[in-house]
């Protein structure tokens, strides 16, 4: 059974810095794909960050040069550094991993809609 463990929200100025991780175990990680999400009440949820089965990032505009996904194989681990936090970026964040997925070679703008299995979320909340 696949499962993920978030950590790492939480709440801070505008213009700081969080990083966000997410353990995954009970899966082949290093060729799932792998997404970070966030959702705000009443939107639906959406993709911030995505890494393919081929190690490629893509990033949601709204965060592209501020925040950056990365996985470490040898720990299962998802991360995503988010730094110039805006109010905007408060949310609850989601990790998410499931299946194969390649972004076009020179697309920046592929990222998974949805995937098979997520975490149980994390807040980030950010004050002007």
């Amino acid at each position: 059974q696949v499962q993920l463990a978030e950590s790492g929200g939480g709440s801070v100025h505008a213009g700081g810095s969080l990083k966000l991780s997410c353990v995954v175990s009970g899966s082949p990680f290093a060729d799932y794909c792998l997404g970070w999400f966030r959702q705000v009440p009443g939107m639906e949820r959406a993709p911030v960050a995505g890494i393919d089965s081929d190690g490629r990032v893509n990033y949601a505009d709204s965060v592209k040069g501020r925040f950056t996904a990365a996985k470490d194989n040898t720990k299962n681990t998802l991360y995503l550094q988010m730094n110039s936090l805006k109010p905007e970026d408060t949310a609850m964040y989601y990790c998410a991993a499931g299946g194969y997925c390649y972004f076009r070679p020179g697309s920046d703008t592929d990222l998974p809609r949805t995937l098979g299995y997520w975490g149980q979320g994390t807040q980030v909340t950010v004050s002007s």
